[in-house]
Parts: structure tokens; C-alpha cells; sequence
């Protein structure tokens, strides 16, 4: 992955085409970091149906997604959909919570949600904050039923 995400920023230095290549270039190279991400959220949600149920079937797979984990909601469900079609788990809904940016100020203890580029205390103007929430990337449940 860590080549492939180079290459990407190679061929950006170099590209002398319209800025709306360089657009399709980086949403091909998003696409791909979901469709990595629903093909492992797939293979645990599969490993996770026990063997002595064999009409089971996932019905479910709620996950929570921090705002700073890089995933476009609507591109990891397309992902997920395309994954699971003709498996054990075709049909099930990929539920996504999503997580706001939280952050605590070490100066003067703040807490606040973040909602804009600029991760500086609200209160105090400081910069020495610790992000408490907002880079999840993960499986809260899979609901399995049995026909």
C-alpha cells in the first residue's frame, strides 16, 4: 500500500493534465483504501458465523468511523456491497456510526468537538492537545440470525 500511495504523489508532482485528473487519479486511490477496508471488515464478519450454525446468516455489521480515519462512508458501503454479493453474506447492511473529532486541551484541560482544519484549543489558543476520539476504525457488532 505504502507504494502504491507514492506513486500517487509522484505522478501528482509531475502531472502536467487538467486539475480534474489529478481528482479522478486520487479518488481511484481513495476507492481502493475502502474497498481494502470492507474486504477485512467481509472476512471478519464470515469468521464470525459459528461453524454449527450452517443457515446462518449476517444480517448486520455496525461499525464506528472516526471523522479522522480517512473513510468516505458512502464509498465503504459501495465497497462492501460489491465484496459481499454471491458469499454467505450478500444481503447484509453495513451500518456506520460516525465519530466526531474530540479533543482536550493539556494546558488548560478543555474539551471540545472539532470541527474545523485547526486543532488549537478553543479556550486558550494552545496547541498541546490530545485527540480523544475521532480516529476509529471499528467492528461494534455483527448481527448473526439463523434460517
Amino acid at each position: 500500500m505504502q507504494k502504491q500511495s507514492e506513486a500517487v504523489f509522484c505522478t501528482l508532482r509531475r502531472c502536467k493534465k487538467p486539475l480534474r485528473s489529478v481528482f479522478a487519479l486520487l479518488s481511484g486511490f481513495i476507492k481502493m483504501h475502502e474497498m481494502g477496508i470492507a474486504m477485512q471488515v467481509a472476512e471478519i464478519a464470515t469468521a464470525s458465523i459459528p461453524e454449527d450454525m450452517q443457515d446462518a446468516r449476517v444480517e448486520r455489521v455496525n461499525i464506528k468511523v472516526g471523522k479522522l480515519a480517512a473513510v468516505v462512508p458512502e464509498s465503504l458501503r459501495f465497497c462492501f456491497e460489491v465484496v459481499i454479493k454471491d458469499t454467505r453474506l450478500d444481503g447484509a447492511e453495513l451500518r456506520i456510526e460516525e465519530i466526531p473529532v474530540v479533543a482536550r486541551c493539556r494546558e488548560c484541560d478543555t474539551e471540545w468537538t472539532v470541527t474545523g482544519p485547526v486543532f488549537r484549543c478553543e479556550k486558550c489558543d494552545s496547541g498541546s492537545i490530545e485527540v480523544l476520539s475521532g480516529q476509529e476504525l471499528d467492528i461494534e457488532s455483527i448481527e448473526i440470525t439463523e434460517d
